[in-house]
């Protein structure tokens, strides 16, 4: 899970990715899902699945569950605190 570092209103962004840290260079550099584009990026969790189905119905799941997503980022701005 990403959290936009770039503007004031804070967006978090869910995806699957063989090669996180490729990928997040991508959405940094403006190329990649349309939804990221603009945004400067920090990744704040992250999960490893060793079968690709899983990770794709966890990415599904947690981009669902708004509570859950919450919940992380403020795990996270607490671990910065």
């Amino acid at each position: 899970m990403l959290k936009s570092i770039s503007h004031k209103n804070v967006k978090t962004y869910v995806g699957y990715s063989t090669n996180y840290k490729k990928r997040l260079l991508k959405h940094n550099a403006g190329v990649g899902a349309k939804s990221t584009r603009g945004y400067k990026w920090v990744v704040i969790f992250r999960k490893l699945f060793l079968i690709k189905s899983k990770a794709l119905k966890f990415e599904y799941k947690l981009k669902k569950n708004r509570k859950r997503r919450l919940s992380i980022l403020q795990d996270y701005n607490d671990t910065r605190s």
